[in-house]
């Protein structure tokens, strides 16, 4: 995609927010000439146009500033973990409602064989397979704003089986492979166990084979969920009271299609549009079944949710999730299932443009240095957007102002985002 530069107006008060981001999230770096470089890539990602790569960052000539940065992101030892915790914790006190963790998934298609984790495998984003690597961002995300927290880097077999290659990409002898599904439910639940963060719903799509896995995962930690499924996955139901025999099968999609009485009709406004949009909502209590399996995946202790949407001029539901939320309603429900919608524009409008998909080392700790820094300049153009400094905790947003000599900045806020709201319930009603 084309990359237009910034106005100098933004970028300069972007880079005021990175210095202010600087000193609180990268404390867990120890020496103040690794800071600075952090402080450098940052601003790099920020203003520098076309691909965001190590050398276009350093500038034609720059080639002690280039050697610097290629240290910093590719070999130097710093752990992005803290710095990747330190902005969840960060946001969380000062993004605007958040709701929901999405992972959003992200495919970068490569050349060559050389790249930390590249290899042909099939993508069903693409719908085709592709030389590429697969990752995974986990976002926090409101209907206002999402900001990628957390990444995932899936490696094919070849990259953990094979010694010489992950030698010489520094794989760590912890890594496996995974499928990306399998990566990203991993990582939210460390965050849950590990990051001290309000625990909120994950949002995401799961293909019908992982569903009981990913079910299993999340309900051993007591998190919340709203999976995207596939309308043909099989699903148990009924088999409850005298009156219920079975249980029954069917396919999500017959089963949606069948519930007529209980349909609510939701209007909303989609996430970066204005004008407004209609779907139909009804759900039922399930039980998941294994796909091409008789019996049926244990019930978690949460009963199961499954949830169908539908145009309302359209003759068959075309959207379905299964959660284990059964405390909110429906209208709720769909406003988080759509909280995707507000990550994709997101990741279109700001991640793609900070290079989150630019870098071209081969090292894993390089991917994950970079994706770590992407990250941060993803927050602080969005922070920096409206022009402004932040309050240390959540309240009304300020201008920017000229500071005292020696006075601190205080921590970003987000700024309002006009006719940018996502699913905000305008009116539901019984069908």
């Amino acid at each position: 995609m084309a990359r237009v530069a910034l106005p100098e107006e933004s970028t300069k008060g972007i880079s005021e927010l990175i210095d202010v981001l600087i000193s609180l999230l990268f404390d867990s770096l120890p020496r103040r000439d690794q800071r600075n470089w952090a402080r450098v890539y940052l601003n790099g990602l920020v203003r520098t146009t076309g691909k965001k790569t190590i050398r276009n960052i350093a500038g034609t000539g720059a080639s002690s500033v280039e050697q610097s940065l290629q240290q910093f992101i590719s070999k130097s030892p710093w752990d992005w973990t803290p710095v990747r915790r330190s902005l969840a914790q960060h946001l969380e006190r000062t993004a605007q409602g958040p709701l929901a963790w999405v992972v959003q998934p992200m495919v970068i298609e490569k050349a060559g064989d050389r790249s930390v984790g590249v290899g042909r495998q099939f993508v069903p984003q693409l719908g085709r397979t592709a030389n590429c690597q697969q990752a995974s961002g986990i976002w926090l995300a409101s209907s206002e704003a999402g900001f990628p927290v957390e990444w995932t880097l899936t490696l094919p077999g070849p990259w953990t089986s094979e010694l010489l290659r992950r030698r010489r990409a520094g794989i760590p002898d912890t890594a496996r492979s995974l499928t990306p599904a399998q990566d990203a439910v991993h990582a939210v639940q460390r965050m849950a166990a590990t990051w001290q963060l309000k625990r909120r719903p994950v949002v995401m799509e799961v293909s019908n084979p992982e569903l009981p896995q990913c079910v299993e995962s999340f309900a051993l930690q007591d998190i919340p969920f709203v999976f995207k499924v596939d309308g043909s996955l099989p699903v148990s139901f009924g088999g409850a009271g005298r009156h219920k025999p079975g249980p029954h099968v069917a396919p999500a999609r017959e089963l949606i299609d069948s519930l007529r009485s209980p349909r609510r009709v939701v209007e909303w406004t989609r996430h970066g549009r204005t004008e407004g949009a209609v779907t139909l909502l009804t759900s039922a209590s399930i039980f998941t079944a294994a796909p091409g399996e008789d019996r049926f995946a244990p019930a978690p202790p949460t009963p199961l949710l499954l949830v169908g949407a539908w145009t309302e001029a359209a003759l068959l539901p075309s959207e379905f999730w299964i959660t284990n939320i059964g405390d909110r309603p429906l209208a709720q429900l769909f406003l988080l299932a759509k909280l995707t919608d507000r990550v994709s524009l997101d990741f279109t409008d700001v991640c793609e443009p900070v290079g989150i998909r630019d870098f071209e080392g081969r090292s894993f700790r390089g991917w994950h240095h970079h994706a770590t820094l992407a990250s941060v300049a993803h927050a602080a153009t969005l922070l920096g957007a409206g022009g402004r400094l932040p309050e240390a905790c959540p309240g009304p947003a300020r201008p920017v102002a000229s500071r005292p000599a020696g006075r601190a900045a205080t921590p970003p806020v987000l700024p309002p985002r006009p006719l940018t709201h996502g699913p905000t319930v305008r009116r539901e009603y019984i069908r």
